[in-house]
């Protein structure tokens, strides 16, 4: 898969009225409510041409998705704050592809400085979507770097004729392809989600580790099959599963409309994927 050359974040912070010195109150709050070593490298990144504040009256700006942001779960009150805003802060950031993802890191904790300080909402450009305080702050990494994939990523189904179709949306914030799976039984929603969860975690961990600091290659290789288990479904949700339980995937890169990777079970049968649900979760009673 290629390696893009360079990613991009960005939020948007709404606000009533505007503010005189976005970049001064951004610069304090971060110094104040980020603790190190996140902090060093936010304010390394607002001192820097990699991160931008634009502040314009929110008609100068495209709309935002309205109708996603109340489908990703946007509360009615803070949408109408959102609807009602008369400016707006569009908090850019970008970096290269790998560890850390500081365009997010630092996008992300700069427009959630902002809005805890003058209580604004934070719209997350990329889902889209709205994220409460608590969401923002539990996202953000500790000082051992780690985040739960969960609080960076979505994953929304439409039901269908034939089954539900899954496709993540957060995946493409670190360079990669999201991921599909098409046909999902309705009884299979629940533990079929769990599943692509994890595989997000296995695959991003695979990209990540193919892209050392230092040189960028221009490809990177991902294998057609792999392993998820129930310890990739918890560490996706930033916790710990003592099993090791896995089962196989398959992986087939479609490149059109937009690039993305099929997930289908590593060995055709007409029942793949309830065979895989049934060998990972066990019995249906368990996932049903």
């Amino acid at each position: 898969m290629p390696v893009p050359e360079t990613l991009y974040a960005t939020y948007a912070v709404a606000l009533a009225e505007p503010i005189a010195d976005p970049a001064r109150l951004a610069h304090d709050e971060v110094a104040r409510r980020t603790e190190p070593p996140l902090r060093g490298l936010v304010l390394g990144m607002l001192d820097s041409p990699m991160l931008s504040l634009d502040q314009r009256p929110a008609s100068q700006f495209p709309p935002l998705p309205r109708d996603l942001l109340a489908a990703y779960g946007a509360e009615p009150s803070v949408l109408a704050a959102v609807d009602d805003a008369a400016h707006l802060v569009a908090v850019r950031a970008a970096y290269r592809p790998g560890r850390p993802p500081a365009h997010e890191w630092a996008a992300r904790t700069v427009a959630g400085a902002i809005a805890a300080a003058l209580g604004a909402p934070v719209v997350d450009v990329f889902t889209p979507q709205i994220l409460t305080l608590g969401h923002l702050e539990r996202s953000l990494p500790g000082p051992d770097g780690a985040v739960r994939l969960t609080d960076w990523m979505l994953l929304p189904h439409t039901p269908g004729p034939h089954g539900s179709f899954f496709a993540t949306r957060g995946l493409a914030r670190y360079g990669l392809p999201e991921l599909l799976t098409e046909n999902v039984p309705s009884g299979l929603v629940d533990p079929w989600g769990r599943i692509l969860n994890g595989l997000a975690r296995r695959v991003l961990d695979l990209w990540l580790d193919a892209l050392p600091a230092g040189e960028q290659p221009l490809t990177v290789d991902i294998p057609e099959i792999i392993s998820v288990g129930l310890r990739d479904i918890a560490a996706a949700q930033g916790a710990d599963e003592p099993l090791r339980r896995e089962v196989a995937v398959r992986l087939r890169l479609d490149p059109d409309p937009e690039p993305a990777l099929a997930v289908l079970p590593a060995h055709d049968r007409p029942d793949g994927l309830e065979a895989l649900c049934a060998a990972l979760y066990g019995t249906p009673e368990r996932h049903g």
